[in-house]
């Protein structure tokens, strides 16, 4: 194993990766594709959908003459980081938790073009429907399936990936923020006290809490439901090492009286298969407002990528900017009442 390191040519090859290369790299594991290839949204890396030739007495579903091929973004993940991801997918498809998980082709389930220096992944193709909400049931599966999750999350660490924490999501994302000079100088200051102000408050009440592997990005966006088969979990790419509740306030992510109703509900099918730390749900708060920070970071690391330029174009506005010290001050008042709407 060995940790690549990137540079403007990967970048390029990334940014021009056309349908040749794309099929070319699939045939080279074994598949014979016949030549049509579909763009799928993504922002992050590049992924498409591939129609492959297999013999018609091993076709169950119309599904089976499709594979989805993933390319990482170069300089975001070292191979050992997707290695731990590939790991955690694996021993959650072992543990007969219901996911989508990547094709291991003779042992291996990573690959990588040689003269671009790209890693990618395939997938077999999973039709389902995205939830916009999720109906007593849902939840309550979802919180036996989260449980499950997180039973197999705390069997093995990921010591390569990011640990969720107020100095890897907050300080340092504030770090690369000030560096590139992304936030207009009027506000750095303020919105460098602010995020100061919620690492500082937010720091004791990790302490003692549990770091495992978890999904990281658990929203419903990354739930899907297949027809007589139930809810899945989808991407897996920003697993980390971080505390179980990160994964439960995703999912219900509210804060009103209904979203209380939902997040109890998930929570009692959770325990049934698990035990919960409550000291967590004081993290609630603190978790929402270091996914603001991130995410703000996320878009500046990707800022040379015209799709999220064309994205996100407010952001580096004055009204952007101005939106996230409310938004962030807003929830330092949350933290220092300790999330009570959540107690």
């Amino acid at each position: 194993m060995s940790n690549y390191v990137w540079g403007q040519e990967e970048t390029k090859y990334f940014y021009e990766l056309n349908p040749d290369v794309v099929l070319k790299a699939v045939d080279c594991l074994g598949f014979k594709t016949t030549g049509r290839i579909l763009t799928l949204n993504s922002m992050e890396n590049r992924v498409y959908e591939i129609e492959i030739d297999v013999p018609e007495d091993q076709v169950k579903s119309p599904s089976d003459n499709f594979l989805v091929a993933k390319f990482y973004r170069p300089a975001r993940w070292t191979e050992a980081q997707i290695r731990e991801e590939h790991q955690f997918m694996q021993d959650l498809k072992a543990a007969d938790i219901p996911l989508v998980a990547n094709i291991v082709v003779n042992g291996e389930s990573l690959f990588r073009l040689e003269e671009q220096n790209l890693f990618y992944c395939l997938y077999p193709k999973k039709g389902g429907r995205m939830l916009g909400e999720m109906n007593t049931e849902q939840l309550q599966i979802m919180g036996r399936m989260l449980a499950r999750l997180h039973n197999v999350g705390e069997q093995k660490s990921a010591n390569a990936r990011i640990k969720l924490t107020p100095d890897s999501f907050g300080l340092q994302n504030l770090a690369f923020l000030k560096e590139k000079k992304c936030i207009p100088a009027q506000f750095e200051s303020e919105y460098e006290k602010v995020v100061k102000d919620i690492c500082r408050l937010s720091t004791p009440l990790f302490n003692g809490i549990k770091s495992l592997r978890i999904h990281g990005d658990c929203h419903w966006g990354n739930v899907i439901s297949r027809d007589r088969e139930g809810l899945f979990f989808i991407d897996f790419d920003d697993m980390m090492m971080g505390p179980a509740v990160q994964d439960i306030w995703l999912i219900v992510p509210g804060e009103d009286e209904y979203a209380i109703n939902d997040r109890n509900t998930l929570m009692d099918s959770y325990e049934s298969m698990r035990e919960f730390d409550y000291r967590e749900m004081k993290l609630i708060e603190p978790l929402r407002a270091l996914r603001y920070i991130h995410f703000s970071a996320w878009i500046a690391k990707r800022w040379e990528d015209k799709a999220f330029q064309n994205a996100f174009p407010q952001f580096g506005s004055q009204l952007y900017w101005e939106n996230q010290i409310n938004d962030l001050k807003l929830q330092q008042r949350k933290i220092e009442s300790h999330g009570l709407t959540w107690s």
